[in-house]
């Protein structure tokens, strides 16, 4: 079968459509000086390889040869993968919202003007035939084709409307009068009791998406009135209840690890079976902070776990991590993870299947086109206690249960796997590096924290070339201008994993990273971040944003990774940057809270003052007594064990030396105690909250 233009590409989104008859571009000169040279409108369709609704519409239209003709005759057709180019999908998302007032979504469906890429029609999916009030795709592109030809007038009149509401977008310049305060905290806890589901966990209605922003502001404000004489139980309760539900239903993999991307029902039962690199290295660091944070072992284990799915199979050899794993496998979603009744009981003993049907509701109706997808219905202790069971110890119910994950997870194995998104993406990769850093130290797990250091390697290998970061890798290529996610992810990562081990080239690292965002990203007029840089391809809009989505806001991360190496290194033009970005995202932090959590999480580090504990001595000593006190759920405070023989450090932490024995420092944003030796009295004091 012949190939087009896709096949040169290193995105398996884009190479999965290599073979269509479409003449796909990927978006470059080359797509966009056709486009000029012959006239003709441009289709842009934007998706990624883990998207349902992008393989069916790919199937049902852009595989059709009638199809296919109509649009190689009518447009210049561009495919581009949304995880490689935010940039495009964040500018066509919203034009496409702007256009035809509906919600956005993949496959993005979006139709240019040659001359200047603006967009004058759009959608999301289309099926091929007139289907549910749905025009056919066919019909759509003959109707599109023939309005750019006959009114040319309205495009440009619309075009412009577009220009000028893109420019609204952008946040007005902070006022002078700014104060920062801690008014947005108060407001988003009362917004996530307003929306916290008190039944099943989570935070609004299905589909139910993890939100793990949520429930670490949870946990914060639950830490932040801990020493009250009225702590706020509620919001602990709020984070706590919807970390057990997501991990007991079926959005957890109850055999491998690893959470999918959201829950189409409201008790976390049947997902929507893609899982994500980026959801599960924020889970993993969430799950790794609640079980510090309430000594809770389950949360413990979830982390542990999900952890175990990351480098088991999404881990690649060279030490980066894959993008994602599909949800449908044998063009089903979901095959790959779900059982029939007889399927299980033909793998486990029948003692087994007794107590893991009761636990996992194989003794109930099936959850799942006539099969069962495995969720918690029962706790262990009843299961344990049943007659169905004959009466065991919890404990011996629970070596059951792992011995049936066992066996069940190696027949699986054998399946036929979803497809695997083998891209290497830096933002993604940061997210994970930062989840396993604090999971490794925190469930004292060195192979964690030598996972995320072998990532960190990578990247630097293959990824940072001439002081600038690349956005992918995948096939020995590494390409496209990093974005500002990118950078203040992986810098937030690096100041993790500081806090695991000490090497002072991942401190210069940082470093580097911060100056390339204050350099060419930084808004200086208005404060805050651009999300591409200053030398960046140009689009049609240079976006800015500053709530969150899927992922904290870069401009939240970056504000907190600013504050706390500010603090760290005595660094006042770290800190004026920072607030800056802090009174850039101020109209929105306290007009939509909710949508800020990351911005917010950064305004309580500049507000406390980040709490920072430097310990000097022999790096094996050092740790040890980094860890013993990193056992305190403190989310303002970083602890450091550095070698006292470090080479290359600032002058800030230069200065911090080691005596003839373990020395500890205490900084309180710039205000440092004389140094500590007694260790015992300094973790009374810290437990305490009182000022050594």
């Amino acid at each position: 079968m012949q190939r087009n233009r896709l096949s040169l590409e290193t995105s398996p989104y884009l190479l999965q459509h290599a073979e269509n008859p479409v003449d796909w571009y990927a978006w470059g000169e080359e797509a966009l000086g056709a486009a000029k040279r012959e006239n003709k409108p441009i289709l842009l369709s934007v998706g990624y390889s883990a998207c349902h609704w992008c393989h069916v519409m790919a199937h049902e239209s852009f595989e059709d040869p009638d199809i296919a003709a109509l649009m190689n005759r009518l447009f210049v057709n561009i495919k581009v993968d949304r995880e490689e180019r935010p940039d495009l999908d964040k500018i066509y998302q919203v034009a496409q919202q702007l256009i035809t007032q509906r919600n956005g979504g993949w496959p993005l469906t979006m139709f240019l003007t040659p001359e200047d890429q603006q967009p004058f029609f759009g959608g999301t999916y289309f099926p091929k035939e007139h289907h549910r009030g749905m025009p056919g795709f066919g019909d759509i592109l003959r109707r599109v084709a023939e309005y750019f030809e006959s009114h040319a007038a309205e495009i440009r009149q619309q075009n412009a409307q577009l220009a000028l509401a893109f420019e609204r977008l952008a946040p007005d310049a902070p006022s002078g009068t700014i104060a920062l305060d801690e008014s947005p905290l108060p407001a988003a806890r009362r917004y996530l009791a307003e929306s916290f589901d008190s039944r099943f966990g989570g935070f609004g209605r299905a589909p139910k998406f993890p939100q793990p922003g949520n429930t670490e502001r949870c946990l914060r404000h639950w830490h932040g009135t801990s020493r009250e004489t009225d702590p706020d139980l509620k919001a602990l309760y709020m984070a706590t209840l919807t970390l057990t539900r997501m991990a007991e239903g079926g959005l957890f993999d109850q055999l491998g690890g690893g959470f999918s991307r959201y829950s189409v029902d409201e008790l976390w039962m049947i997902p929507h079976f893609e899982k994500m690199l980026y959801d599960n290295g924020q889970l993993l660091h969430t799950y790794a902070r609640a079980s510090v944070a309430t000594g809770d072992g389950f949360f413990a284990r979830v982390a542990g776990a999900t952890a175990d799915w990351m480098l088991r199979d999404m881990r690649s050899p060279e030490g980066g991590f894959y993008s994602s794993l599909d949800a449908d496998s044998e063009g089903h979603e979901g095959k790959f993870y779900v059982w029939s009744r007889a399927e299980v009981e033909a793998l486990l003993t029948p003692a087994e299947y007794a107590i893991f049907a009761l636990r996992f509701g194989l003794d109930r109706e099936a959850n799942f086109e006539g099969l069962w997808h495995l969720h918690t219905y029962e706790p262990l202790e009843t299961v344990a206690g049943s007659s169905k069971t004959g009466a065991q110890t919890v404990e011996s119910a629970a070596a059951a249960i792992d011995s049936a994950r066992a066996k069940l997870l190696a027949a699986r194995n054998l399946r036929i796997w979803p497809a695997r998104d083998e891209k290497i993406l830096t933002s993604w990769n940061a997210l994970a590096i930062k989840g396993l850093a604090v999971a490794g130290r925190v469930l004292d797990r060195p192979d964690l924290t030598a996972a995320a250091t072998a990532a960190v390697d990578f990247i630097r290998h293959r990824l940072w070339r001439d002081g600038r970061l690349l956005a992918t890798y995948k096939d020995g290529r590494a390409h496209l201008p990093a974005y500002l996610d990118d950078y203040a992810f992986l810098a937030d990562a690096l100041l993790e994993l500081l806090q695991s081990r000490w090497r002072s080239s991942d401190l210069d690292f940082a470093q580097a990273l911060i100056e390339v965002l204050l350099t060419k990203f930084e808004d200086s007029a208005r404060g805050g971040f651009y999300f591409t840089a200053s030398d960046h391809e140009r689009l049609i809009h240079r976006s800015k944003a500053l709530g969150d989505d899927s992922m904290p806001s870069g401009n939240g991360v970056a504000a907190s990774v600013l504050c706390r190496m500010g603090y760290l290194l005595g660094e006042v033009r770290y800190l004026n940057a920072a607030e800056r970005t802090l009174k850039a995202a101020w109209a929105g932090m306290v007009e939509f809270p909710q949508a800020h959590m990351s911005s917010l999480n950064a305004l309580e580090d500049f507000l406390t003052s980040t709490q920072i504990l430097i310990i000097r001595g022999d790096a094996a000593e050092a740790e040890r007594r980094a860890r013993n006190l990193g056992a305190l759920y403190a989310p303002t405070r970083m602890i450091f064990a550095i070698p006292r023989d470090a080479a290359g450090l600032p002058q800030a932490l230069a200065e911090k030396r080691a005596g003839p024995d373990t020395t500890a420092y205490l900084c309180t944003g710039m205000t440092c105690t004389a140094p500590l030796t007694d260790f015992g009295e300094l973790a009374r004091k810290l437990a305490a909250g009182i000022d050594p």
